[in-house]
């Protein structure tokens, strides 16, 4: 993300300097990753409930591959460009991703059910929540961890693909349990580098504004991602 580019100072120094559009900032990083996950949740319950939508979608698998490409390019789109795009199309970009992930998520209402998909939810929520205090509040330096997890993301990914053909129910739990792991470890690391941006915003422009959605981005991808192995863990099938 474009916010590691920022030089960091020291905590104590960062912290005695804190911006004046540091608590607006932070606001807005966790209202439009709270929306994003509202928008994607009630997007998953309606095509779950539609029929239609769920034959469109899981009976022709160009479909299905299209909005994954499409998710991928918003992604690599608006971090790549974020200072060529304005704040509505930034933020129109990011609702359109939330939307497009509903949908895809929206198997999980057939395979799960309803009451442990609310369990695991709520548990993710807790969970997201206290790694995310810690991120904000520790003193230590996460910057070594994170590059460790983002490096351990690209294994998790290797062993995806690999068990698509191994079809291995020991390794799905293995890839399952370390995910959650990364997951977690990742909220804490990317909590403390949006707060370190947040900290040095010299206003509350349109910039930082785009870089503070970008921040949310990242948390709403780490809530996503830990939901969903976890998920795998606890959630009873249907």
């Amino acid at each position: 993300m474009d916010y590691e580019e920022f030089n960091y100072q020291s905590v104590a120094t960062r912290e005695a300097q804190v911006s004046a559009a540091f608590p607006a900032l932070m606001r807005k990083v966790y209202v439009w990753m709270s929306l994003a996950l509202v928008i994607t949740g009630l997007t998953a319950y309606m095509v779950a409930t539609s029929e239609s939508l769920l034959t469109l979608i899981y009976s022709n698998r160009a479909v299905m591959w299209i909005m994954i490409g499409v998710e991928l390019a918003i992604v690599i789109g608006v971090s790549a460009a974020i200072n060529k795009l304005s704040l509505p199309v930034a933020t129109l970009l990011f609702v359109l991703y939330s939307v497009i992930n509903g949908a895809l998520l929206s198997s999980i209402f057939l395979i799960y059910t309803t009451s442990s998909i609310a369990t695991v939810f709520f548990i993710t929520a807790g969970t997201f929540a206290a790694m995310s205090i810690y991120g904000y509040t520790t003193k230590t330096d996460l910057t070594s961890m994170g590059k460790l997890l983002m490096m351990a993301v690209i294994g998790l990914i290797i062993a995806t693909v690999v068990n698509l053909f191994m079809k291995s129910s020991g390794l799905e739990m293995i890839i399952s349990y370390a995910g959650v792991l990364i997951f977690v470890g990742l909220t804490a690391y990317d909590t403390q580098k949006i707060k370190e941006m947040c900290l040095q915003a010299p206003d509350a422009s349109e910039t930082m504004q785009k870089y503070a959605l970008l921040g949310a981005l990242s948390l709403y991808l780490d809530f996503i991602n830990l939901f969903i192995y976890l998920l795998r863990i606890f959630g009873r099938r249907e």
